[in-house]
């Protein structure tokens, strides 16, 4: 029988910078998703990758003085990288960058303008670079980006725009016939009131303020811009082609069963992808899934605020399966959650150390301190053991029920309730207490085996969310029942077999150590903090400062000194006056880079000649390796006074 098939995405993640955890929890938490889909029989594909080409990626290469190029190459391999670390179990990792994708895309722009749904025009309004976004004056909040809150800068240029207007109302007719299309039910509402009923404006696809892009095959100082590069990623990687004869892959698996996104890049993925799919004539997208963020404390994490939390650094820390039990674990349907060091500890002790790691521990101890580590067959059961039973079905059908409506931090709720009751039975059965008679221990029997038996059903639920942890309990139990259908009946575990010795899984961790550990790491992380300079001079009265004249003066002309290579004759403007001025600052500035720029010049120091050039004056500036001249705002009049 032929299985069903599964497409499951991320977003690509863009090639900016490392990804941080809040990035990561999107492949682990897809890759849940994905891992759960192949246990219960689905002929699953899951595809991940990188974004790799616009403006930001250029300006940033320019900044480390490397080719763009260079820097995907790097900033992709750092992805994969974690993703990897992560265990994460995609079926292809693509990137814009791959000729096949370019090709592919170039493909696409090209119908789309041979059939009227692309059209050349000016665009004049305000670009955000962060969001790679353009946007009217109405929509700007505060004279800044309405998404990130970023500076904005006035743009005017060429470009081709895409015709959104022409399939809003197939659009809408979509959203209204599939209400499962958009979830959670609060991002639906938000795209459908925010952007839909106002009307959709065509949509820039290409820019010429930048190379680093796949060319507009016939408008060569064009480049495609990111919405239908990156979004494309989708149906390239299946191998589809615009022009007919689309490969197997995309034949098999298209449409997608479910884009896994961040909130933030909803609207690109409910509008803006779905309608473009709509002009190719290709079939929509099951649902798009916008999951909720990780808030380090109460804070959006960023660089910027220096409360950037890293996966390498907390599987260093705690390891992967706690990190992913964490991700996964904490973040709710569609509030954000909350991550920190000392939240991933306590859930660490109470969770994995206490519930998990104690009942596997302790069942596998009392079956070798009673029964030698064989498994004993069960006898007669009573009312406590068929109440116990019927507790394992109930987690089996949760874990089935939440994760087919990707509710994954529900789930894993259903599993931990099904072992805090399997830890309870230890106690309601007492063990320890039955060994001391014959009857008793003909009733351990039973109970070390349903122990032994709930800890393998819960092993193969635990499989998407903890792969390594699952492997190892399943391991200790010397059992081949690791499928779905295992755990739809209780008893698949065999008895007679004999179980093996196993490590730990969770050793409780001492929070006070671990994080005097983690400050100490930090602290060496972080910049340096800058030293007092040694020559720091004795106070002085503002009477001795009114003595020294500081006025702003304007660079008219600027020269090498003849025989010098450290000074620079400058001709500046005060405004009343010129003067010369000879500055020690030849290997910090070219003369053409000064020229025009205003700057401070302490006016009333005595005159001295410098290699036989007079100079009437100081131009103030700072540092000693890397000096760096003070610039004064060009709207401050030459000849001013500083005080």
């Amino acid at each position: 029988m032929e299985k069903e098939k599964f497409y499951i995405t991320t977003a690509i993640a863009y090639t900016s910078s490392k990804p941080h955890i809040g990035n990561t929890y999107e492949i682990v938490f897809t890759d849940a998703i994905a891992r759960f889909m192949r246990l219960i029989g689905k002929d699953v594909f899951f595809l991940t990758g990188t974004d790799e080409h616009g403006i930001k990626i250029q300006e940033y290469a320019e900044k480390a003085g490397i080719a763009p190029k260079e820097y995907v190459d790097k900033i992709s391999a750092q992805v994969k990288g974690i993703w990897d670390l992560m265990n994460t179990s995609y079926d292809k990792f693509i990137r814009t960058t791959d000729p096949e994708h370019e090709k592919t895309v170039s493909e696409i722009f090209t119908r789309l303008y041979e059939q009227g749904d692309i059209y050349k025009s000016e665009y004049s309004g305000w670009y955000c670079t962060p969001c790679e976004t353009f946007y009217t004056e109405t929509q700007l909040k505060d004279g800044k980006c309405p998404d990130c809150g970023a500076e904005v800068k006035k743009t005017k240029e060429e470009a081709y725009f895409f015709k959104m207007s022409k399939y809003q109302k197939q659009l809408e007719e979509y959203i209204e016939n599939n209400p499962d299309f958009i979830t959670p039910e609060s991002r639906k509402k938000e795209m459908v009131n925010n952007f839909l009923k106002p009307g959709l404006q065509d949509l820039c696809v290409s820019r010429t303020t930048f190379t680093w892009g796949i060319p507009v095959k016939f408008d060569s100082k064009h480049v495609i811009y990111v919405w239908i590069d990156a979004l494309s990623n989708y149906i390239t990687a299946l191998g589809y082609n615009p022009n007919g004869q689309s490969g197997d892959l995309y034949n098999k698996y298209w449409p997608c069963d479910v884009h896994i996104i961040g909130k933030d890049i909803l609207r690109f993925h409910t509008i803006y992808w779905p309608i473009m799919l709509m002009a190719l004539g290709q079939p929509l997208p099951k649902q798009v899934f916008g999951h909720p963020w990780f808030l380090a404390g109460e804070d959006k994490m960023s660089k910027s605020k220096g409360n950037t939390i890293y996966a390498d650094d907390l599987v260093n820390y705690f390891g992967v399966d706690a990190v992913r039990f964490y991700l996964l674990s904490e973040m709710p349907y569609a509030q954000d959650g909350v991550i920190t060091y000392s939240n991933v500890m306590a859930r660490y002790n109470s969770e994995l150390a206490n519930t998990l790691g104690n009942l596997v521990s302790r069942t596998i101890a009392m079956c070798k301190k009673y029964f030698d580590g064989v498994i004993p067959h069960p006898g007669d059961e009573n009312e406590l053991d068929k109440e116990f039973k019927a507790c394992a079905k109930e987690a089996v059908n949760g874990v089935l029920s939440k994760m087919n409506e990707y509710r994954v931090s529900e789930a894993i709720g259903e599993l931990f309730e099904f072992l805090r009751r399997s830890n309870k039975y230890i106690d309601e059965t007492m063990p320890w207490s039955l060994a001391k008679t014959d009857d008793g221990k003909e009733r351990l029997k039973t109970v070390i085996y349903n122990l032994l038996e709930a800890i393998r059903i819960s092993a193969v639920l635990l499989q998407p969310f903890m792969t390594i942890t699952s492997d190892k309990i399943l391991e200790f139990l010397n059992t081949s029942e690791k499928d779905w259908e295992s755990v739809q009946t209780f008893g698949k575990l065999q008895a007679g077999i004999q179980i093996k010795d196993g490590e730990i899984l969770f050793a409780r961790i001492d929070e006070e150590k671990m994080s005097l550990r983690i400050s100490a790491d930090l602290e060496a992380k972080s910049p340096a903090k800058p030293q007092p300079p040694k020559d720091i001079k004795e106070q002085i009265t503002i009477d001795d400062f009114a003595k020294v004249e500081l006025r702003v003066a304007q660079i008219l002309e600027c020269e090498p000194v003849p025989k010098s290579d450290k000074l620079l004759k400058l001709k500046v403007d005060l405004g009343y006056e010129t003067r010369q001025v000879v500055s020690g600052i030849a290997k910090f500035y070219k003369p053409q880079d000064l020229i025009g720029k205003k700057v401070v010049l302490c006016a009333n120091l005595a005159p001295v000649k410098l290699r036989g050039v007079e100079s009437c004056g100081m131009i103030l500036a700072s540092g000693e390796e890397d000096v760096k001249v003070l610039f004064i705002d060009d709207a401050v009049p030459n000849g001013s006074g500083i005080r």
